[in-house]
């Protein structure tokens, strides 16, 4: 990206002027090497949401920032129903509610190392992953309203998970105003046979070990300590979401003339919070957080049974659920005053900080636990919402490393047998039924995930509490 075009506020802060159709600025959180290895289409998409009907306060980009579908891939905008706010599916994506789940187990490196093979293999056989991937549950029509409507709430009625994980889950695991006949037939089908899978692309179960504390005693609130083993599971709505967003895309860019909307660049297609449209979507976006939702808890259930035949005595707690693929409802403050929002979060995690209503009891004292995860072979942090984090952008942080390197581009350098056997040189393992896909997600096709947290944190959007090594990392 030309720093020539920002301006420089801080050593992690940088604006671009409103200029053209803009109506508030843009801001990236990013240290100056990050920035500068930013595709320049990162600044013109800031840009173009920046001149989106109803936008307040600012067009935003996470560290992570990259290319993307309309919004940049950690793009941040807030919209205001009162002002002729919009709703755009470009600015959800089309992995609706893809997100993060971290779970303690109460083990340590030494309790694993002599069985990480066994459990390995036994992860991967018992969840299942890859393009096309189904898993033992067949939804019949009423139980897909049921799921649509009931998130992981409905999965805990099927017998997967424990009543306390819902407390561990933004939104109490089930995301209110899902409207589930606002789902077509043919995203349906496509979930039908679906649910408790991992997909293909970047998503993962791994297994990993805190490598390094540095906020002692948020560490021990969330119950992790040094060597401690926890699982993390990387996934979404699989392809109800994708179909959710592909079809109100292209239903967006047809009605926006008539919706009187003129649209910088068709992938930013939207429609006003209160048209009939915007509803519509709110409810089948909304429903496809629910099946995320319910997804990461069924896959939690079924990772907790293949570590009981390891360990009987292992408790498998829910650290925290957490989603970057959304649009959600929120009050923030705008002007000095209290003002309901339609926070579009694309590539970006909620990162509220002490003291917000919605956080469990348990860690409202310390905010919320923000779920970094890593590439392949690289780290994966645990962050947390700071008192600051509302005053940038809207309570938000990064949500990964941010990829700086195109899934072709990966292929054509690395093999996947050899990105696994190097791997496993530095006693990492990795399952994975697509080679291709080992090598479209090799380390190196990221940027330092590192750097991001550390310019996050630069950046008051989010604290570091701990760093995670993977020790086994399932891969679709």
């Amino acid at each position: 990206m030309d720093l020539t075009r920002l301006k420089r506020v801080t050593d992690t802060e940088w604006h671009i002027p409103p200029s053209g159709a803009m109506r508030v600025p843009g801001i990236v959180y990013a240290d100056a090497d990050l920035i500068a290895d930013m595709d320049d289409k990162v600044s013109q998409q800031v840009c173009n949401v920046a001149a989106l009907p109803g936008i307040v306060k600012a067009s935003f980009a996470m560290p992570d920032a990259h290319w993307g579908y309309g919004f940049p891939i950690g793009g941040v905008a807030a919209f205001d129903p009162d002002a002729g706010g919009v709703v755009s599916a470009g600015g959800v994506g089309f992995d609706i509610s893809c997100g993060v789940r971290a779970m303690t187990t109460g083990l340590n490196a030494a309790d694993i190392e002599a069985v990480k093979e066994s459990l390995a293999r036994s992860l991967f056989a018992k969840v299942p992953v890859g393009i096309g991937s189904t898993g033992e549950l067949r939804l019949s029509d009423r139980e897909m309203d049921a799921m649509l409507a009931g998130g992981a709430r409905w999965a805990l009625q099927q017998g997967y998970g424990e009543e306390r994980d819902l407390l561990r889950m933004e939104e109490g695991g089930c995301m209110a105003g899902a409207d589930p006949a606002c789902v077509s037939a043919r995203a349906r089908k496509r979930q039908r046979k679906e649910m408790g899978t991992l997909g293909s692309g970047n998503h993962y179960l791994e297994v990993q070990v805190v490598a390094e504390i540095y906020d002692e005693a948020t560490a021990a609130a969330f119950g992790l300590n040094q060597d401690a083993v926890v699982v993390s599971i990387h996934c979404g709505s699989r392809g109800l979401g994708h179909q959710i967003g592909t079809e109100f895309l292209a239903e967006m860019v047809a009605q926006a003339p008539v919706l009187g909307i003129a649209l910088p660049d068709r992938e930013l297609a939207c429609a006003p919070l209160d048209s009939e449209l915007g509803q519509r979507y709110l409810g089948a976006m909304r429903a496809g957080i629910n099946c995320a939702l319910a997804n990461r808890q069924i896959i939690g259930h079924l990772t907790r049974e293949v570590f009981a035949q390891f360990f009987p005595a292992a408790r498998l707690e829910l650290l925290f659920d957490v989603s970057h693929n959304t649009c959600k409802q929120e009050t923030h403050r705008i002007n000095g005053a209290r003002k309901a929002l339609f926070v579009h979060r694309k590539g970006a995690t909620r990162a509220f900080g002490p003291g917000a209503p919605s956080l469990p009891e348990d860690l409202r004292t310390w905010g919320q636990p923000v779920l970094i995860g890593g590439s392949m072979g690289t780290a994966s942090y645990v962050l947390v919402g700071t008192r600051d984090s509302e005053t940038h952008a809207f309570a938000s942080a990064c949500h990964g490393a941010g990829r700086q390197m195109s899934r072709h581009q990966a292929r054509k350098r690395w093999g996947g047998r050899a990105v696994r056997d190097e791997l496993a040189e530095r006693g990492i393992i990795v399952r994975s039924p697509s080679p291709r896909g080992v090598a479209e997600e090799a380390p190196g096709a990221y940027k330092d995930v590192s750097a991001v947290v550390e310019a996050g944190e630069k950046a008051g959007l989010a604290g570091r509490v701990a760093r995670l090594r993977p020790v086994v990392c399932i891969k679709g």
